[in-house]
């Protein structure tokens, strides 16, 4: 058996005549000498595991006292560094592949293998195993040198020369480094000091780990170095492996950090001078610091906060936004953001809240430092910012349907009052027809004027009136019309200060609140309307953004109805949007309002509570000075045969404007643009007494054509008409001398006064 390979295996096999088979079988091979050791129960193999080594096991599945593929696991668990080849009666692929997966060498079934094959698989399982092995051992050492997540891996020689090199730091390359030692690469003092670490792991054969400051060019970086011995097979050392990993910005942030706490606490003594409400509390909640403007704004004594839970003395109820705003603080140090917070009243306040996290000199966290800032007022103003452009938005909407609708009613309205005079003896019928006719388009016209007096307020003309007679007169209607069920009452002070306004307008304002209060209380209940003298300071102006310094009118109109919810509170003045039923309202009385208030000057408020109240505020700026009265409207006259030039681009307005003028005795002249109109006037310019001149006009707009007639006549009369018109555009057709301005739709006898003030020469 000279110069033969000896293989020892264990045999766990509990059938003898499998025994004997494998021992004939074995003793047929000349190659190699096999020593078999049989056992026939799995736990004397597992007892012969504990005490002695074997190259290979040879292992049956079915055992007296363990069955299937649970004995392998056993087994493999016993002796995991021994090759282990699965040697069973089972024919059975799929226990075949599931013992190879959990670690099998080789799966081989009785009757189907000779002694040579046997060998074989024996040879090639033991060499897999010291692969296996190999590499576990190769992995090992890599992951020591790698532990701690470095970026710079390398291993020296006993003489600490670089033998390899990882991923080496900014600046130098792995042929700079191999081969050196540290005093070739880093400054002398540096290098000593690495040094002085590799030769004591060298001398204890025990792993280090420090951090370590290396300074290149002025500039200094820190690393966490580890380094461990580096041993060969026989466990000899051979030199060190090492991994440093730059940990420069956490030394940055570590000293930035000791700063911000030595700043807080030098500046402790100015806290309670801010009027942020500023509060330290432990990382078990308990508030540790309360200053004067938490105290303030919370209304809680810093001695009645000190140990307090913040969330039980400032939050209704613990909610997930809080939870996850400390979650945030601990691990990313700091978390800001908007918090609802209640006060020593129970008062709901919006605050901004800045959260920091407060650490000790070890780095350990400690507490939380919290800042808030009282934006109530804020979030406020800007909600009402955001209701005037969404209002602003819905009404240059309107504005451009409202001109179209004005130019289709602006024939249907005069047409209507004409028919009557073309046709005198039309019958009764007819005539009803007619008048139901006007009064439809009438209703239109009305209808328009309400989207236009939200869009862009409401012209008319202002004169200073008494308010207190306007409420009178409101009293006196509602008691006779409004159901006995509802008590009426007013609150007028005898010296109310004047306004500047639309009596007209102010009464339709007030009627519509009346109403609304009517049909909010539909059995019975009190409707009360107030007046008193305000004079808004600048911070009253600051919270309401529409409102100015000055003296101020408020109407006050309560009604104890159903209310209005919260969510509807933002769009009741809003075109078109109404909580009434199908067919009981339009949706344009509260815009009607708004636009007639705005072009007063002024602001309306609301205030309810659902179920039980709701109070309109309506703020007209006060103004000094005696009540003016307004006189009667002039009852139209007929012309004398004068030339008007109507310059229009709606056919249909140009034809019932001629008919309208030339049955009051006008003659009329017509052009579709401002080009036309100029060609016109110019040939005819010593017959014309007038021109009715439509703004918006194409090719050429109606307000270059009136300022080129000027330059042709500069005492040219004009009455400017358009369905749609901005603030801007009348503001500068009054700068260049037309006074005079007529809204579509408009009716004959408005078209016939218009005409009789300007060629009368009234201003």
């Amino acid at each position: 058996m000279a110069g033969k390979n000896i293989i020892k295996v264990l045999l766990v096999e509990d059938n003898p005549g499998d025994v004997l088979l494998l021992q004939e079988l074995f003793k047929e091979v000349t190659t190699v000498v096999v020593e078999l050791m049989p056992v026939e129960r799995l736990y004397e193999a597992v007892n012969y595991l504990t005490n002695e080594i074997f190259d290979v096991i040879l292992l049956d599945l079915s055992l007296p006292d363990s069955q299937g593929l649970q004995t392998f696991v056993i087994a493999h668990n016993q002796a995991k560094a021994t090759p282990i080849i699965v040697l069973t009666g089972i024919n059975d692929e799929t226990l075949a592949t599931s013992a190879m997966q959990q670690g099998a060498q080789d799966y081989l079934v009785k009757g189907q293998v000779t002694g040579d094959l046997l060998v074989r698989s024996m040879r090639y399982a033991i060499e897999r195993q010291r692969a296996d092995n190999a590499l576990r051992q190769s992995e090992e050492r890599f992951r020591v040198a790698l532990k701690n997540s470095p970026i710079f891996v390398y291993n020296q020689d006993r003489d600490l020369r670089y033998t390899w090199v990882y991923n080496p730091p900014s600046g130098l390359t792995v042929e700079k480094i191999l081969g050196k030692q540290d005093l070739d690469i880093i400054p002398v003092e540096d290098a000593q000091h690495l040094i002085t670490i590799k030769r004591g792991v060298l001398t204890t054969g025990i792993g280090t780990r420090e951090e370590v400051s290396i300074t290149i060019k002025d500039i200094t970086r820190y690393y966490d170095l580890t380094v461990e011995p580096l041993r060969n097979e026989t466990q000899e050392i051979v030199g060190v492996t090492c991994a440093s990993i730059d940990i420069s910005e956490r030394q940055a942030a570590l000293r930035d950090r000791k700063l911000a706490e030595e700043k807080i606490r030098e500046q402790a003594a100015l806290l309670d001078v801010t009027t942020d409400a500023i509060c330290v509390r432990d990382l078990n909640n308990q508030i540790i610091f309360w200053n004067k403007g938490a105290e303030t704004l919370y209304g809680w004594q810093a001695t009645e906060a000190w140990g307090k839970n913040a969330s039980e003395l400032l939050y209704d109820e613990p909610s997930p936004e809080i939870e996850a705003a400390l979650l945030q603080a601990i691990s990313q140090g700091k978390w800001q953001g908007e918090l609802t917070k209640l006060t020593k009243m129970n008062k709901e306040i919006l605050v901004a809240s800045r959260w920091s996290l407060v650490c000790d000199e070890q780095g350990k966290p400690k507490s939380i430092l919290t800042v808030d800032t009282d934006i109530t007022e804020k979030k406020h103003l800007e909600a009402q910012l955001f209701r005037a452009q969404r209002l602003e938005s819905i009404g240059t909407l309107a504005s451009g349907i409202a001109h179209d609708l004005n130019n289709i009613l602006t024939p249907i309205l005069a047409g209507a009052q004409l028919l009557p005079l073309k046709f005198p003896d039309a019958d009764e019928r007819t005539r009803h027809l007619l008048e139901i006719l006007e009064i439809n388009a009438r209703r239109g016209a009305d209808l328009v004027k309400q989207v236009l007096s939200f869009a862009r307020g409401v012209e008319g003309k202002h004169i200073t009136l008494q308010l207190k007679h306007i409420i009178v007169e409101i009293a006196k209607i509602l008691k006779e019309t409004f159901p006995k069920s509802i008590e009426i009452s007013t609150n007028v002070p005898q010296d109310l200060w004047m306004v500047s306004g639309d009596s007209t307008q102010l009464h339709q304002v007030l009627m519509n609140l009346c109403v609304n209060a009517r049909d909010a209380m539909s059995n019975s209940g009190t409707l009360s309307i107030s007046a008193e003298n305000m004079l808004i300071d600048a911070n009253y102006a600051r919270m309401n953004l529409e409102a100015k310094e000055g003296p101020y009118i408020v109407i006050t109109v309560f009604d104890t109805g159903v209310g209005i919810p919260k969510e509807m509170l933002d769009r009741i003045f809003e075109p078109f949007f109404t909580t009434k039923d199908v067919g009981q309202g339009t949706g344009l009385g509260l815009s009607t309002v708004l636009g007639i208030i705005k072009s007063h000057g002024g602001f309306v408020n609301v205030y309810s509570e659902p179920g039980s109240e709701t109070s309109f505020q309506v703020y007209l700026p006060a103004v000094e000075g005696m009540e003016t009265i307004s006189p009667e409207d002039m009852p139209p006259q007929t012309g004398h045969g004068e030339l008007i030039l109507v310059v229009d681009d709606e056919a249909a307005i140009q034809e019932i404007a001629i008919t309208s003028l030339e049955a009051h005795n006008y003659k009329i002249l017509v052009a579709s643009d401002g080009i036309e109109a100029i060609a016109l006037y110019a040939q005819n310019k010593d017959k014309i007494s007038a021109v009715l001149m439509d703004i918006m006009l194409p090719s050429l707009d109606g307000l270059t054509a009136i300022r080129t007639l000027q330059k042709i006549n500069p005492q040219v009369r004009i009455i400017a008409s358009s369905g749609l018109m901005s603030d801007n555009k009348l503001s500068a057709i009054t700068a260049i001398g037309v006074n005079t301005f007529l809204s579509k739709p408009y009716t004959v006898n408005e078209l016939l006064l218009s005409l009789q003030k300007v060629l009368s020469g009234v201003k």
